[in-house]
C-alpha cells in the first residue's frame, strides 16, 4: 500500500465525484480543502493517512477522515473500509433543508409536483402538523376600519 496519493485521484476512488476531472476541478475551484485549513489546495496535493479532507459541495460541507489510500476505483461497499465520513449531523440535516424547500418555495408555473415529490410533501406536512406546526394562518383583520371613509 502506498504512503501517500494525490488528493484529486483519492475523491475520485472514493466515490466523492463521479469523474476525476470534476474532482480536479473542485480542488482548482478551491472547494476540496485539507485539515483545518482552509486554503485552497492543488489537485497534485499529496494525501496521507489520518488527515480530514473538506469537500464543499454546496449547500453542505463534507468531512472525510482518510483511514487507508487507494489510486484505483472501488466499489461502493468497499468505499467504508478507506474513508470515514465525520460531517457534523448539523451540515446533514441542511440536506434536509433544502429538499424541503424546494415543495414549499415552488414558483408558479413550474408545473406540479411529480408523484415522488408529491408523497414527500404529504409525509412533511403529517409530520409538520404531528410536531403541533400550523400552516393554516389566521391573521384577524379589523372590519371596523372601512368607517373612516
Amino acid at each position: 500500500m502506498k504512503d501517500e496519493v494525490r488528493i484529486d485521484k483519492w475523491l475520485w476512488a472514493m466515490r466523492i465525484f463521479k469523474t476525476r476531472t470534476i474532482a480536479t476541478e473542485a480542488c482548482r475551484k478551491g472547494r476540496v480543502t485539507v485539515g483545518d485549513n482552509d486554503s485552497p489546495i492543488k489537485p497534485s496535493r499529496m494525501l496521507r493517512v489520518g488527515e480530514v479532507v473538506n469537500v464543499r459541495k454546496p449547500p453542505v460541507t463534507y468531512s472525510f477522515r482518510v483511514k487507508a489510500l487507494t489510486e484505483n476505483r472501488l466499489g461502493a461497499k468497499l468505499v467504508p473500509d478507506y474513508l470515514e465520513n465525520i460531517t457534523p449531523q448539523s451540515q446533514l440535516d441542511l440536506l434536509d433543508v433544502v429538499k424541503i424547500s424546494g415543495f414549499i418555495d415552488r414558483r408558479k408555473g413550474l408545473g406540479r409536483p411529480t408523484k415522488r415529490e408529491g408523497r414527500e410533501l404529504s409525509r412533511f406536512r403529517e409530520e409538520a402538523a404531528d410536531s403541533g406546526w400550523d400552516f393554516d394562518f389566521d391573521f384577524d383583520f379589523d372590519d371596523d376600519d372601512d368607517s373612516d371613509e
